[in-house]
């Protein structure tokens, strides 16, 4: 039978770990996972663009374990009530086949987009950052700047969005948490000012550009999540120009990442690269450092297999029969006259 968790079991996962620990758990996982990149099957995901959107899958594997995700981005979705990315996935054994959990992934895609990010930072961030602006404070801000504060110290916010009802939100979510100063900025320039990292995490499906190279100031450090499908970028050109750039994996980075405006040449680091020590990642104080963050299949099979072990830890989640289960496994026709009382003969008759 295969695990079934749904929101709430992560809910109640999230409210048995605190948040903080759960964030920096996933942290930790992808890491680890990131540090044996060369075990696993990677592909870019497949992606099916509409006027209104984007549906994607997103599948990895390694020798044990084959984990996909079904994930859509639609920025006009609040326009009817639902979230702008929601998600599900599937970890399944790889010797067999058999689907061995089925589980949500809206809530658990934010919480290992935060880590991730967490990761990177963590790797290329000046030492002792303190301060980050916050671009963009939609659905995935709050878990941004959680992570962020308690995974990386930072301890000043500062925050815009184009809609004041967002920030006010984020604002309202935030407010609960010690030891966070936070500061509504009047626009992007103004909240970057002085900024150790910035943030951004927009939604609109357009070429954007959110930073433009006359707010960059020397270390700083970019983290570009909003980016992630071919035409929607956050950076302008001469931001990546004038940074060193990481990705995650480069063949579906210049597809959908803000370095899909660059040169097919221009020179970008993936991160697995920086994290096994293979590649350097900041070398010097002054230099400007960009996470060009898509959201890579990875991240979501190291998620599954954490919310999974935590699940099953606690008590949560419920099976499911997901695909028959047969007596006899090469009668499968047999499921069928089974599940009825009448004959099967009479019931081809009747049909």
């Amino acid at each position: 039978m295969t695990l079934l968790i749904t929101p709430r079991d992560v809910a109640a996962i999230v409210a048995a770990e605190g948040l903080p620990v759960l964030l920096q758990q996933m942290e930790a996982a992808i890491a680890a996972d990131f540090r044996r990149w060369g075990e696993f099957d990677k592909v870019a995901r497949v992606a099916s663009h509409s006027a209104t959107g984007v549906i994607e899958l997103m599948p990895v594997a390694d020798a044990r374990r084959y984990a996909f995700k079904y994930v859509n981005g639609h920025p006009g979705n609040h326009r009817l009530g639902l979230p702008t990315v929601m998600a599900f996935g599937v970890l399944a054994d790889v010797a067999t086949g058999r689907p061995e959990v089925l589980a949500e992934l809206t809530l658990t895609t934010a919480m290992r987009t935060a880590a991730t990010s967490v990761m990177a930072a963590r790797a290329l961030a000046r030492p002792g950052a303190r301060c980050m602006a916050l671009i963009g404070n939609g659905a995935q801000s709050e878990f941004q700047a959680l992570a962020f504060h308690h995974g990386l110290g930072i301890d000043q916010l500062a925050l815009y969005d184009v809609d004041p009802a967002a920030t006010r939100k984020l604002q309202r979510n935030l407010a609960p948490v010690g030891g966070l100063q936070l500061r509504v900025a009047r626009s992007v320039a103004d909240a970057v000012r002085g900024a150790d990292i910035v943030t951004t995490v927009t939604a609109d499906k357009r070429r954007a550009t959110i930073l433009t190279p006359e707010m960059v100031e020397p270390g700083m450090h970019l983290n570009a999540v909003g980016g992630d499908c071919p035409g929607k970028t956050e950076l302008a050109p001469g931001v990546l120009a004038g940074a060193s750039v990481f990705v995650e994996y480069e063949p579906q980075s210049r597809i959908e990442g803000d370095v899909q405006q660059m040169p097919a040449d221009f020179s970008v680091t993936e991160l697995w690269r920086v994290l096994t020590g293979a590649a350097p990642g900041r070398r010097s104080a002054a230099e400007v450092t960009v996470f060009d963050s898509v959201g890579f299949a990875l991240e979501d099979y190291s998620a599954l297999g954490l919310i999974a072990a935590r699940a099953q830890a606690l008590g949560l989640g419920r099976r499911i029969d997901l695909i028959p289960s047969l007596p006899d496994p090469k009668d499968l026709y047999g499921q069928l006259a089974a599940a009825g009382s009448m004959p099967a003969q009479a019931r081809l008759r009747a049909a």
